[in-house]
């Protein structure tokens, strides 16, 4: 894709399938941790309402599991019936903003605590899990098709509850990124060995959820870039799954990150490694665990604006479908560079969740750049509600679920 001769304007509206933003900045998913029993509390709501009254277009919620066992941990909401009814109220209220809401739908796999979730993992290899001090089995054939059943089941219910579009994550070595990760996959079938192989979970769960969500849904997948430690995936094969999923035709975009959950997390976010912080939040078995082997485990990495881009113009040139650029986007000069090089929207995360009218800010002039130090101490809150902890240090007390 050639970048546009003339950039658009980040705050313009602008389409993402059959969607219309009304400007080109997405909340991106981060995890909220404010629904101890897997459903919607009136914390989460107002989680996603201050960077949708503070200007975004579109914010995510995330993280929403296709199955108990697909959860992160057993504060993650999962996809079912009476989880519709609070995520028709969040969405409802979003749209009373003049905003859109998707949901990022996926299924943990290796990266799920079995041992909080109460079931056992699932992985394409037997794996050792250190977050729940648990063996995570392979998955067998009959569970693959179950598992994407259970995707497409998760965007019917998800159209239900009245999201605008559905994020497939695809990345951060959960369940499909482990799949076309050669790190994580050392099966012995036909789901495993090259690339083509690799990619038929993911690509086969694309492909469901698209038949399962209704025409006016957009649906799009976040994808990693490459996973931060030797022998996972990289640049060269992300690029190459990317054409995959273009020549797929389901997709309305594709967001790119990178990192992996299970071996390489602050590659993802880069900045300080908050190591004594996560230390604290851990049981004494972990704990002691971490402060042996936490600087292996969660190495810090220099900060920069943009620092995805290198990888992501690698994408960029070799697809057209519309992109979404994420990874230190802190100032609205890396906004109009990103609109520059040819992408569609700007994912935020961390420097919204510190100030939620940042859009709005810049949108009026009054500000360019964000006040993130990316201490990423965040990371921390997401088991005692996600916030910025330098401006809000005290935990969230999440009330009783929405009726």
């Amino acid at each position: 894709m050639d970048a546009p001769l003339t950039p658009p304007d980040p705050f313009a509206p602008a389409r993402l399938g059959p969607l219309t933003l009304k400007n080109r900045f997405v909340k991106a998913a981060t995890f909220e941790g404010v629904s101890p029993d897997g459903l919607v509390t009136p914390e989460l709501i107002e989680y996603h309402l201050r960077p949708v009254r503070g200007g975004v277009g579109m914010t995510t919620v995330a993280y929403l599991a296709v199955a108990p066992e697909g959860r992160t941990d057993d504060g993650c909401m999962w996809l079912r019936p009476s989880a519709v009814p609070g995520l028709r109220r969040l969405t409802d209220t979003v749209h009373e903003e003049g905003a859109l809401v998707a949901g990022q739908i996926g299924h943990a796999g290796p990266v799920a605590n079995a041992a909080k979730n109460g079931v056992p993992s699932l992985a394409p290899s037997k794996s050792f899990n250190p977050l729940s001090m648990k063996v995570t089995r392979s998955i067998t054939e009959a569970e693959i098709e179950r598992v994407t059943m259970d995707y497409a089941r998760g965007a019917e219910l998800m159209a239900d509850a009245g999201f605008d579009s559905i994020e497939i994550h695809l990345a951060h070595n959960y369940l499909l990124s482990s799949f076309l990760s050669p790190k994580f996959n050392k099966r012995k079938d036909d789901w495993a060995g090259s690339l083509e192989n690799r990619a038929r979970f993911p690509r086969q769960v694309v492909a469901a959820v698209r038949a399962a969500a209704p025409a006016h849904m957009a649906v799009t997948a976040k994808i990693s870039l490459d996973d931060g430690v030797p022998g996972g995936f990289d640049v060269p094969e992300s690029v190459e799954f990317a054409r995959m999923l273009e020549a797929d035709g389901h997709l309305d975009a594709i967001e790119m990150t990178g990192g992996s959950s299970l071996a390489n997390p602050i590659y993802l976010f880069r900045g300080d490694a908050p190591r004594e912080d996560f230390a604290k939040a851990m049981p004494p078995i972990g704990r002691l665990g971490f402060k042996l082997l936490g600087a292996r485990f969660m190495p810090s990495y220099p900060f920069e604006e943009a620092y995805f881009r290198p990888k992501a113009l690698m994408v960029r040139d070799a697809v057209d479908l519309p992109l979404i650029f994420l990874g230190g986007v802190n100032n609205l000069s890396t906004v109009q560079q990103a609109m520059a090089d040819g992408f569609q929207f700007v994912a935020m995360g961390r420097a919204v969740l510190r100030e939620p009218d940042l859009i709005n800010r810049m949108r009026e002039g009054t500000q360019s750049e964000g006040n993130c130090i990316h201490c990423n101490r965040c990371m921390v809150s997401i088991w005692s509600g996600s916030r910025c902890v330098v401006d809000h240090p005290d935990p969230i007390v999440a009330s009783a679920p929405v009726a």
